[in-house]
């Protein structure tokens, strides 16, 4: 079982910059595929990007294209969500996942929020 601990949210105005971290516990981390969600208010939670175990395969949400980074180090057990050009509309709680196989995540984390300024 893996457990996962999201960081790095927080306030930041429109134009801005932040950096997530996903901190997973297990030894089967680096095996996963691991994925970044969102969930703002009123609507369903989305996708926004995922990664490979390997970290050589990365897709994105068309949203967040050339925007939004998805990094992971299995040194240090870790995913990371660079955010940059941050806009309003980005404005959620932002979660982690595992992806056991393509298009099953699971061992939700308990998100961080990100609020963004206009």
């Amino acid at each position: 079982q893996v457990q996962l601990v999201e960081s790095g949210g927080g306030l930041v105005q429109a134009g801005g910059s932040l950096r997530l971290s996903c901190a997973a516990s297990g030894r089967t981390f680096r095996s996963y595929a691991m994925g970044w969600f969102r969930q703002a208010p009123g609507k369903e939670r989305e996708f926004v990007a995922a990664i490979v175990w390997s970290g050589g395969i990365t897709n994105y949400a068309d949203v967040v294209k050339g925007r939004f980074t998805i990094s992971r180090d299995n040194a240090k057990n870790t995913v990371y969500l660079q955010m940059n050009s941050l806009t309003p509309e980005d404005t959620a709680i932002y979660y982690c996942a595992t992806r056991p196989r393509v298009g099953v995540y699971g061992n939700w984390g308990q998100g961080t929020q990100v609020t963004v300024s206009s």
